[in-house]
């Protein structure tokens, strides 16, 4: 055996861990690193690299946040060569970590799958604070709209008729490198329980701001200001131009990712975060009846 054969056996092999990823995402730019912000993926990887001496570290993750966009199921992976145990990585992670930042459970996979291509679905959850009064305790993870008393079965059923496979273009932002805005919308949600109405979007993957930029127009539809019949001619046309307000950051969650076979604990990964209730319901007045078909399309958001 040559003395550069030998070199390339003694190299150690890389061994990829899965890890199920909280974070608070209000301190950070989002999930992907930027020259000019503190991302969670640099927070990350910069405590991996105190633990393992693979470099360079770089994690992969199922979906890329935007600012101010908080995850409970997150997955990411990475690999390593130390000698760590898979499950030993969450703890050993959490002492170096900054409290906005938890991993719940970490698993090793094989060397060949992927935190994003192999996921089948992403699930996410928009939580917005529908009473008349401010509540700091709330703040920083929903979108208060205290003007109107929105109609949540109207908002549910223009999400209905979003399922399935369509071209969602109207709610790609400006500057996405995806070749089509093509996704297969799989499950929606929208419940209210007294002051908190709850809205889960679940796709084999998302555009660019896309949840972002729908939940401004659910909340237009949900206040009456927008048809169902506008609100569904928008999307199907992909009338981009008349998508012009985007929902905050703060009341957006990944709630998880899904894979073929689950990789986690249930309690370690499906819906962890919890489902915000008071006890006492102050609810704004009622909007007036819904807009009718020949009303016009303007439509401008009040701000919150």
């Amino acid at each position: 055996m040559t003395e550069s054969s030998s070199a390339v056996t003694d190299q150690p092999i890389p061994h990829r861990i899965a890890l199920s990823l909280q974070y608070d995402g209000s301190e950070f730019c989002g999930w992907q690193r930027q020259r000019n912000g503190l991302s969670v993926q640099a927070v990350l990887e910069n405590a991996i690299e105190q633990l393992d001496p693979h470099r360079p570290i770089h994690c992969f993750a199922a979906g890329r946040t935007d600012a101010g966009v908080h995850a409970a199921g997150q997955v990411v992976h990475f690999d390593c060569i130390g000698p760590i145990p898979a499950h030993k990585w969450a703890p050993a992670l959490n002492g170096r970590l900054p409290a906005s930042i938890r991993v719940r459970e970490s698993v090793e996979r094989p060397a060949d799958w992927h935190a994003c291509y192999d996921a089948i679905y992403r699930r996410y959850r928009y939580t917005i604070h529908n009473g008349r009064r401010p509540n700091l305790f709330l703040s920083a993870w929903s979108w208060h709209r205290y003007q109107l008393r929105l109609d949540e079965i109207s908002m549910r059923t223009a999400l209905e008729g979003m399922l399935g496979r369509h071209d969602f273009g109207a709610f790609m932002k400006a500057g996405s490198r995806r070749a089509d805005a093509i996704t297969t919308v799989q499950d929606v949600l929208v419940e209210r329980q007294g002051d908190m109405v709850r809205v889960e979007i679940q796709a084999s993957g998302f555009l660019y701001g896309m949840v972002r930029l729908l939940m401004a127009q659910l909340v237009a539809v949900g206040e009456h200001r927008l048809s169902l019949e506008h609100f569904e001619r928008r999307w199907r046309e992909r009338r981009r131009c008349d998508v012009k307000e985007a929902a905050p950051g703060q009341g957006l969650c990944l709630l998880r990712a899904g894979y073929q076979d689950e990789i986690f604990s249930r309690a370690g990964w499906y819906d962890s975060q919890p489902w915000f209730f008071l006890a006492d319901c102050d609810p704004p007045p009622d909007p007036l009846p819904p807009p009718k078909n020949s009303a016009p399309e303007s439509l401008t958001t009040p701000s919150s």
